[in-house]
């Protein structure tokens, strides 16, 4: 976890903020997204035809991946004084290779930049999401959020 001042984020573009720990995307989380999204495709959920698929198994939805790894953001960066947490949205968003059911995933973040909002900084982070014993990136995403502090607020995960 790295812990920026609130009136530091000014300066913060660069700031590498590192891995989150590994955790499983095992076939129970993708079936639990596969209902809440109603996407039941068979690459995704049916892991007897997955075997025989392009990737020999079942695979998270690409937007599972992207919003597990977003979700990480809360482990990396800490700025004690900001009272809201706002997410405003993705630049840019790309799937270069799949997540296999059962496979650990983790998630490495930098702050690319910076801009001054009122109340606060809009911030962008490049979050790349890592299948372990893979050589590419699950998911590579441009984040932005804005990070406020209003008074008589308080804290921004109350």
């Amino acid at each position: 976890m790295t812990t920026v001042a609130f009136d530091d984020l000014a300066g913060a573009a660069g700031l590498d903020l590192g891995h989150t720990d590994w955790v499983p995307i095992d076939q129970s989380r993708i079936d639990g997204f596969a209902t809440v999204t109603e996407d039941h495709q068979w690459i995704h959920v049916d892991p007897v035809r997955a075997a025989e698929g392009p990737f020999g198994a079942t695979i998270a939805h690409g937007y599972l991946t992207l919003s597990y790894a977003g979700a990480r953001l809360a482990e990396l960066l800490d700025v004690p004084e900001c009272t809201q947490i706002i997410n405003y949205g993705l630049d840019r968003v790309r799937f270069p290779a799949p997540l296999k059911s059962g496979t650990q995933m983790r998630v490495h973040a930098v702050i690319t930049d910076v801009e001054a909002v009122p109340h606060g900084y809009q911030v962008a982070v490049r979050i790349t999401a890592e299948a372990q014993h893979a050589d590419r990136p699950v998911c590579v995403a441009d984040a932005k959020l804005r990070l406020l502090r209003h008074p008589d607020s308080g804290p921004a995960y109350a």
